[in-house]
């Protein structure tokens, strides 16, 4: 997680974000200072339920107003693979600083192996922004993929095949009827439930998408459109320290699901963990799930290898 020094409405996302207001409200003057306790406030209630973070710092300057989004630019895999996203705002590729890898493998002892860079697809406006454009199913070696203007199947076909995973691709709208920005609003995936937003999907493209999400016989939480726009499906499912299962959310989200669904995801995790924020959510168009990167690299020495650059 990266802890924000420069929060604040980004002009240059929200042609694409419809979850984030066109114009900068006026209520956006302290909303940097705000964005700061929310993320704390996050960063201490996962960290109360036993997950391990690593709370990095952003840099004053030069400013990144969404720099609280640290899964857009970089995913950290289990084989000690690091790959690095083209985005497509100007001023979001300034995120992108090998300095946090570098202190996050001290950190935690992690080892990376690869660093696998597709930001040259920003030269030819092919974008692929991360864990928000793509959703792992890590178990299964998928790779959901609603396509959008941030979203695109050439960059999705490189990053699959060098991960070995197979690209499943889809299409969503928000109520508005233009295309959702990112996956991870529309489809989230633990291990034994995933949670998604059918009615947004194209109706040609529904069915296949649930039944190979229910695959193997996970639970399949639906939500509607005015739920996702609460970023019910914006959450991610971690894991503990002790190895009990977490499921991350926005204070927001929860409180938009009724009670029987509550209960249906409470029953598939060990625990719920909800935190505010709003100024984040308001202002960023993103919530929770977007403030994590989860970390999947071994952990040891390198051993001196020198690390592998795709």
């Amino acid at each position: 997680m990266v802890r924000p020094a420069s929060f604040g409405w980004n002009p240059q996302t929200g042609i694409s974000n419809h979850f984030q207001p066109s114009q900068a409200p006026a209520a956006a003057a302290d909303a940097s200072a705000r964005a700061i306790v929310e993320f704390d406030g996050l960063v201490a209630a996962l960290a109360q339920a036993g997950v391990e973070v690593h709370a990095l710092a952003d840099l004053a300057a030069p400013a990144c107003p969404d720099a609280v989004f640290p899964n857009n630019w970089v995913s950290l895999h289990a084989d000690g693979t690091v790959v690095l996203y083209p985005m497509l705002a100007p001023n979001r590729r300034r995120e992108r600083r090998l300095a946090l890898l570098q202190e996050l493998e001290q950190q935690g002892d992690f080892r990376v192996s690869r660093l696998l860079d597709l930001t040259h697809h920003e030269l030819q406006g092919r974008f692929l922004e991360g864990t928000g454009s793509v959703v792992f199913d890590h178990a299964a070696r998928i790779a959901y993929a609603c396509l959008s203007p941030r979203t695109d199947p050439a960059v999705l076909d490189e990053l699959c095949d060098e991960l070995g995973y197979q690209g499943i691709t889809f299409h969503a709208v928000g109520p508005d009827g233009a295309p959702v920005y990112h996956t991870n609003v529309v489809l989230a995936i633990g291990c034994r439930c995933a949670v998604v937003c059918a009615e947004a999907v194209a109706p040609a493209e529904r069915d296949a998408l649930l039944e190979r999400l229910a695959t193997g016989g996970r639970h399949v939480e639906l939500i509607g459109v005015a739920q996702m726009m609460n970023f019910a499906g914006n959450v991610l499912e971690l894991r503990s320290r002790a190895g009990s299962s977490v499921l991350a959310m926005s204070q927001r989200a929860f409180a938009s699901l009724a009670p029987e669904a509550r209960e249906r995801l409470a029953a598939r995790v060990d625990r719920i963990v909800t935190a505010p924020v709003t100024t984040i959510e308001d202002l960023g168009g993103g919530s929770v799930r977007c403030m994590i990167a989860e970390v999947f690299l071994p952990r040891g020495p390198a051993g001196g290898r020198p690390v592998e650059v795709r």
